[in-house]
C-alpha cells in the first residue's frame, strides 16, 4: 500500500488519540471497535497477499513476476503483524477476521482483473482507497493502535511499479488508457460501496466512526473525509495517465 497524496501536517492528538491502548481499551465499546478494525485490516492484508500472488501469474516477464512476489511477501508480513496484535490483546484472530471475509471476497470476485494491466490498476487504485480510509480512522485511535495501523499501510512498492508499467502501456497503445480509466472508475465505486457495507454491519465500528466512542467523525467531517479520499484518487489517476 502506498503513501497518501492527501497527507496533512500532524496535529496534536486529543481525547482517545492522546491515550495508549491500556487506557483507551478500558472502554468495552472502543475495544470492540478496534478489534473489528484490526480484523478487517488483517483479512484485507491476507486477501492482498493472495491476490498479488495470483496476479504474478499474469506477469509478462520474469522480473515482473519476481516484483509482485516481493510485494505479496510484504503484504503477508503486514497480516502477521495484525494477527499477532489481535492475539496480544486477547482477541482470537480468525474470529476477528471472519465477519469481514465475505464482503472482501465479494469485492475481489466482482473486480477480478481480466489482464495484467487491470490487476496493476486494481492494486494501485483499489488498495489506495482502502488505505486512505484506514488512515483517516487511524488519526482517531489510541497511540499504540494508530502506530500499528499506519505501519501496515506503508508502501510495498506497488504504487511506483504500477504507475511505471501502466504509463508505458498507454504510451505504446493510447487506446489502452480509455479501457483502464473505465476500469478504475468502477473500482472506485465498488471500493467505497464495500467499505460502507463493512462499517454498516458492525455496530461497534460504525458507532466509533460517527462519534459515539473515541473521537469519531460528525456528519460534516464524514463528507470532508470522502472528499479527501476522492481528491487523492483523482491525483492517482493523473499519475497513471488516466482521466478520473
Amino acid at each position: 500500500m502506498e503513501t497518501p497524496d492527501n497527507a496533512t501536517a500532524a496535529e496534536e492528538p486529543t481525547g482517545i488519540a492522546a491515550q495508549d491502548w491500556a487506557t483507551a481499551s478500558a472502554e468495552p465499546q472502543y475495544r470492540a471497535a478496534v478489534v473489528d478494525l484490526l480484523g478487517a485490516l488483517a483479512y484485507g492484508e491476507l486477501a492482498a497477499f493472495e491476490r498479488l500472488a495470483e496476479d504474478a501469474k499474469l506477469a509478462p516477464t520474469l522480473a515482473d513476476k519476481a516484483e509482485l512476489a516481493k510485494m505479496a511477501s510484504a503484504e503477508f508480513h503486514h497480516f502477521e503483524q495484525l494477527r499477532d496484535r489481535l492475539a496480544a490483546v486477547d482477541a482470537e484472530p480468525t474470529a476477528a477476521m471472519e465477519p469481514f471475509a465475505k464482503a472482501l471476497d465479494d469485492f475481489h470476485r466482482q473486480t477480478a482483473p481480466s489482464d495484467w494491466l487491470e490487476g496493476l490498476v486494481k492494486a494501485y487504485v483499489g488498495d489506495s482507497i482502502a488505505s486512505d480510509f484506514y488512515r483517516e480512522v487511524a488519526a482517531r485511535l489510541d497511540s499504540d493502535t494508530r502506530a500499528l495501523v499506519l505501519s501496515v499501510l506503508d508502501d510495498t512498492g506497488h504504487g511506483n511499479f504500477a504507475v511505471e508499467k501502466v504509463r508505458a502501456a498507454i504510451e505504446a497503445d493510447p487506446r489502452v488508457g480509455g479501457r483502464l480509466a473505465l476500469w478504475a472508475r468502477r473500482l472506485m465505486g465498488e471500493a467505497l460501496s464495500q467499505a460502507q457495507r463493512v462499517v454498516a454491519e458492525r455496530d461497534a465500528l460504525s458507532t466509533m466512526l460517527v462519534g459515539g466512542v473515541a473521537d469519531g467523525f460528525d456528519l460534516a467531517e464524514v463528507g470532508r473525509m470522502f472528499s479527501r479520499i476522492t481528491e487523492a484518487h483523482t491525483k492517482r489517476m493523473a499519475a497513471l495517465g488516466l482521466a478520473a
